[in-house]
């Protein structure tokens, strides 16, 4: 059995507005055995794409590589855009040592809902998938009942959008959205390919891809 630990705290500052939820990084983050085109940061996977999607949307020219300059790039990106990362897992437990969320147990949560109270800027999170088990929303509906918090529904197509009533330590009531996004992961291909929408699109240009989709998508929220 592999314990897998979350490799990096939360990057969240006071400016903060907008906070990507995920889950896990894949396994190698955490052992310190990084692809020669990963970077050591949030969403750092070369394969998960999602740095890829936003450089595409804000022609960054990021670096994708190990060095000290990848990182700060995107840590730079994160500031000016008041964009925070907390993802929701801290560790889990796995049988494969894999970057499945369905092969997650044992799973211990982190206190995002604290983490909103400790910064009443932040009024979007972004989670980097929907509601099927073990997904970044999956897991935050869970931890909404530790606090009695239910979310209500605003947007029922892709992208979902929900929204939820927040009372800070100082008793002062935030509302805050939440957005589920199309997974950046390729596991998420076939889905986007059965989704009417990217079936329109497609129809219309050939040339059009499941990345074309998703920047189409995350550009409202990045």
């Amino acid at each position: 059995m592999f314990l897998h630990q979350h490799p990096f705290p939360p990057f969240i500052f006071e400016d903060t507005t907008k906070l990507i939820v995920g889950t896990l990084p894949p396994p190698r983050f955490s052992m310190g055995e990084l692809l020669e085109k990963d970077v050591d940061f949030c969403y750092g996977s070369y394969y998960n794409s999602l740095w890829l999607y936003i450089d595409a949307i804000h022609n960054l020219n990021l670096r994708y590589d190990n060095s000290r300059e990848a990182v700060e790039e995107r840590k730079q990106f994160l500031h000016k855009h008041k964009i925070g990362v907390c993802d929701i897992v801290e560790s889990a437990q796995r049988e494969k040592i894999d970057a499945s969320d369905l092969g997650m147990t044992n799973i211990k949560l982190r206190d995002v809902i604290g983490y909103l109270q400790k910064y009443p800027n932040i009024n979007t999170l972004l989670f980097t998938g929907g509601n099927s088990k073990n997904g970044p929303e999956y897991f935050f509906r869970r931890h909404c009942k530790e606090y009695g918090i239910k979310l209500q529904p605003v947007e029922s197509k892709v992208p979902r959008i929900h929204s939820f009533q927040l009372k800070d330590k100082n008793e002062e009531v935030r509302e805050i959205k939440t957005v589920s996004l199309t997974s950046a992961s390729g596991s998420a291909n076939r889905a986007i390919g059965s989704m009417p929408l990217y079936q329109q699109l497609k129809a219309k240009n050939p040339d059009f891809t499941t990345f074309d989709f998703r920047v189409l998508q995350y550009r409202e929220f990045f």
